[in-house]
């Protein structure tokens, strides 16, 4: 296989690298954490305008990318950076709306979310009780959705409910809905939503295939994401070795912490081969996309809490600091082994696939 990526992909990674390290610095970072929205309105514009929401989607939706290479490409640099903004949410909900909706939220005029996950669901995609009724126009949706992110900002909610003996897709207007909104630890906003009888339109009917090919791709995403925030993560720890002195020497030549990270970096790379397996197999066999995607999310979830660990260590006192880049990035890279399965429920995942 070959491991470099294609002259288009490296011009995007360059693009986005760039525009990142110019644009969003740990200030940054704090000040949208702080603000009542969880993103920076002209950054999210930006963002548009370079076509990193463009890159998700395939040609023939209005996009310029689609494939997992390119959605790893995209999030690997928006982990190294530690980026809060709702990215992964257009990836989400993009794959579920019409194709003239998808054109204004590859443009950055609209937002939308994803509206699945249940108080009761866990992790199990097909574990669903709001219910669809229909109507004279359209449906009514009864139940409870939790930590639906980006809620607030979104102009429409892909909602999942039961419809009948299957699963449907519906578009929800949040002004419909009852909003508990929240901030989320690692950055971004979320909400609980509550829905009695709540109008809606259907969007996709049986839709449970396309919510697990949909979270799939997010998962891998969410793998990149992280690989990024990890690399981000290492490359601070070992200029922290090589600065911080110790008995009149960097604590970097000290022959245990020159093992300890030696055994990250290992582990670095076993986990970036299977975020390239993921996504060389996004779009093949659903069994072997599964399979693979278990793997990579699994393997992510366990490196990614060593990393997290083991760097905090290495830095001592100061990267728990709020200032400091560090403490932000390790939080991200913890939580995100709790979205879209954690390292327990992909393991036991990946053997009944096996």
């Amino acid at each position: 296989m070959n491991f470099d990526l294609t002259e288009e992909r490296q011009m995007l990674q360059d693009s986005l690298r760039r525009f990142l390290r110019d644009r969003y610095d740990t200030a940054t970072r704090n000040r949208i954490l702080d603000s009542d929205t969880g993103f920076d309105a002209q950054i999210w514009s930006d963002l548009a305008e370079l076509g990193i929401l463009g890159a998700l989607f395939p040609e023939d939706r209005g996009g310029f990318g689609g494939a997992g290479f390119d959605i790893v490409t995209v999030f690997e640099e928006l982990g190294r950076a530690g980026v809060v903004e709702p990215v992964m949410e257009v990836l989400l909900a993009g794959q579920f709306v019409p194709d003239d909706l998808l054109d204004a939220v590859i443009a950055g005029d609209t937002h939308f979310a994803f509206a699945h996950a249940e108080p009761d669901s866990r992790y199990d995609l097909d574990r669903i009780q709001t219910r669809a009724e229909p109507d004279a126009d359209g449906y009514r949706l009864t139940g409870r959705k939790s930590v639906v992110q980006n809620a607030e900002a979104a102009e429409i909610i892909v909602t999942s409910a039961r419809d009948g003996d299957t699963i449907s897709l519906f578009s929800v207007r949040p002004e419909d809905t009852d909003l508990q909104a929240y901030p989320l630890t690692g950055g971004g906003r979320a909400a609980e939503m509550i829905l009695d009888g709540t109008p809606a339109m259907r969007l996709t009917e049986n839709a449970l295939p396309q919510i697990e090919a949909g979270t799939a791709r997010a998962a891998t995403a969410q793998c990149a994401e992280t690989l990024g925030a990890m690399e981000t993560a290492m490359a601070l720890t070992r200029e922290y070795l090589m600065t911080r002195t110790q008995f009149g020497k960097p604590i970097g030549s000290f022959q245990a912490l020159q093992h300890r990270f030696a055994d990250m970096a290992i582990e670095m790379e076993q986990a970036r081969s299977a975020v390239i397996l993921a996504a060389h197999h996004l779009d093949g066999d659903r069994q072997d996309r599964d399979r693979h995607v278990s793997m990579a999310k699994q393997l992510i979830g366990r490196v990614g809490r060593l990393v997290a660990e083991e760097s905090i260590q290495m830095h001592g006192g100061i990267a728990m600091t709020q200032e400091y880049e560090l403490a932000h990035i390790a939080k991200r890279i913890v939580l995100a082994d709790h979205r879209f399965g954690d390292t327990d429920h992909h393991l036991e995942r990946f053997i009944a696939l096996g």
